[in-house]
């Protein structure tokens, strides 16, 4: 049996504000597994395309972007209960907006719908996220990996609360979607509850007096950079997009529009390259923030469809149970990195290493399911993979820069989010719609004219490509029996899926190589350790 953790809490109520944080997260995880749950009603009530219900989880990432940046930015200086007070206004107003959609109103009113009411939910989350990371890690100085992962432990079970709502409530009893959504309110309530009169610390780097300017040198223009290449893409491609969808403008898709948002992006890095008197930063820091993005990419793109996929796979109903058996996984593991770190004696390197490698192995078990209980073993793989990505790299910042504050901890975690929904949640939608429409092209040409979508998928540099009408692959997949033309658009969907999961692996694949090298730089400057800032100042790390 392993000892218990000391807390090292520098406050009497710090585990109180760790359970509140708990419950803040928890709401964000089950609203978004109830999502993941009902894309398959949104596509067959408003037809959406795969790419267009990966734009909609994509505002899922994005808005968590504006939120978590902006907020770490602020909360240092303006303190963690205001930001609370407008997540909590950011939740309500984000049912909503996204239950004012409704089956027979037009498309293009039910997509603005769901995409606002998305992207104001994830606001709220990443404003959330703001306070809660920083706060945790400046809570628990001495054990930032054990405490990150067990706040982050919330993710995976409110996963699995809003699977088993899908599972339960949507499959079982039929429940209207809208019933599930508005059920993340709940633990909004209860969140909202338990951080209300509470005292909150000020991080090591607010303690120190230290400025934002003074804050961001550590980011610096290469960890800014990585940050505005993302909103420069946002810019383009998911602000114009919207805007072109919406008002039928090709300014927002041209050429004039793209060079603006560019703009617009170097003149928020001049920004950053000013207050921080033109300090390159870190290239530990730059590092870490690609890497990042690369895991906002691989697990909350991923999550955002796993359920998707191997529900089409398999069945509907099997697709819930599996999103819920990894997310359950994942909550058990989290409250393990304390019994890995200190009595395994690995490192967050070594372990961030170890995950990268799991998680190709599982991906690619997971393209090639075919049975319920097979499909358990590979997904079983591939959670234990993704469990400790997310916290440890946030733990990984907060040992290395304290001299940040929330700044490089809230970036890092808006790069992740904008990534999973610029790159993760639409790029996988684009793949499935890709792989779809190739396979049937090859195999019943005459079939994918009559199921192809009128609107084209497009995903950054790639080739457009028709995808397959939602409302006719939805009613392909559930009818029974099912005709020859409906069994062979059924089955290329399947293939699409799992071609679609076997491209999705070679992200990983590019963080396991990353991480050796990372583990290799430690080696060579003595070992992974803690710093913490002496005096006013702390050196480069």
């Amino acid at each position: 049996m392993t000892k218990t953790v000391s807390t090292d809490a520098i406050a009497p109520n710090a585990m109180r504000l760790l359970w509140a944080g708990f419950l803040a997260i928890l709401a964000a995880g089950i609203g978004f597994g109830i999502r993941g749950g009902i894309l398959f009603n949104w596509a067959a009530d408003f037809g959406f395309t795969g790419a267009q219900l990966g734009a909609i989880g994509g505002a899922g990432f994005t808005g968590f972007c504006f939120g978590i940046i902006i907020g770490g930015v602020v909360v240092d200086k303006i303190g963690y209960g205001k930001l609370v007070v407008a997540a909590f206004v950011f939740h309500v107003l984000s049912a909503i907006i996204a239950l004012s959609a409704t089956k027979g109103q037009a498309q293009s009113t039910a997509y603005l719908l769901l995409y606002i009411g998305t992207f104001v939910f994830a606001l709220a989350n990443g404003t959330l996220e703001a306070v809660a990371n920083p706060l945790v890690s400046t809570l628990f100085p001495s054990n930032r990996t054990h405490y990150l992962n067990i706040l982050h432990a919330s993710w995976p079970a409110g996963l699995v609360v809003g699977g088993l709502i899908g599972w339960i409530l949507g499959e079982g009893m039929q429940v209207s979607w809208k019933v599930q959504l508005a059920l993340f309110l709940v633990p909004t309530a209860l969140y909202g509850l338990a951080f209300m009169g509470q005292h909150f610390p000020k991080s090591e780097a607010s303690m120190k007096g230290l400025s934002v300017g003074e804050m961001m040198r550590d980011v610096g223009i290469l960890g800014a950079l990585v940050a505005c290449a993302l909103l420069g893409l946002f810019f383009k491609d998911g602000l114009g997009g919207i805007l072109a969808f919406f008002t039928q403008n090709a300014f927002f898709t041209s050429t004039t529009w793209s060079l603006l948002s560019w703009a617009v992006a170097l003149g928020l890095l001049f920004i950053v390259a000013v207050k921080t008197n033109y300090s390159i930063g870190s290239l530990l820091l730059f590092v870490l923030f690609m890497t990042h993005a690369l895991i906002g990419a691989v697990e909350l793109g991923t999550d955002g469809w796993i359920q998707n996929i191997t529900g089409n796979i398999l069945t509907p109903a099997q697709g819930k149970i599996l999103f819920v058996f990894t997310s359950l996984l994942m909550f058990a593991l989290r409250f393990c990195a304390d019994f890995i770190e200190r009595q395994l004696k690995i490192s967050p390197i070594g372990l961030l290493f170890i995950c990268s490698a799991l998680a190709v192995i599982g991906l690619l078990l997971v393209s090639g399911i075919g049975t319920f209980a097979g499909a358990m073993m590979a997904l079983a793989v591939y959670a234990v993979g993704k469990t400790f990505f997310w916290p440890t790299m946030l733990a990984v910042v907060g040992d290395r820069f304290p001299r940040t504050g929330a700044v490089a901890m809230s970036i890092m975690g808006g790069i992740g989010m904008m990534s999973a929904g610029l790159l993760g949640g639409p790029g996988l939608g684009y793949a499935k719609d890709r792989f779809t429409a190739e396979h049937l092209q090859t195999t019943a040409p005459a079939i994918y004219e009559q199921y192809k979508a009128p609107t084209a998928s497009r995903f950054l540099f790639l080739d457009e490509v028709h995808g397959l009408d939602g409302t006719k692959l939805s009613a392909a997949q559930q009818a029974s029996p099912k005709t020859p033309d409906q069994q062979t658009v059924v089955d290329a969907s399947i293939a699409g899926d799992r071609e679609t999961l076997k491209a999705d692996s070679f992200i990983p694949l590019a963080m396991a190589l990353i991480y050796i090298g990372l583990f290799f730089y430690f080696k060579g400057i003595g070992g992974y350790r803690a710093v913490h800032i002496d005096g006013g100042a702390a050196g480069r790390h």
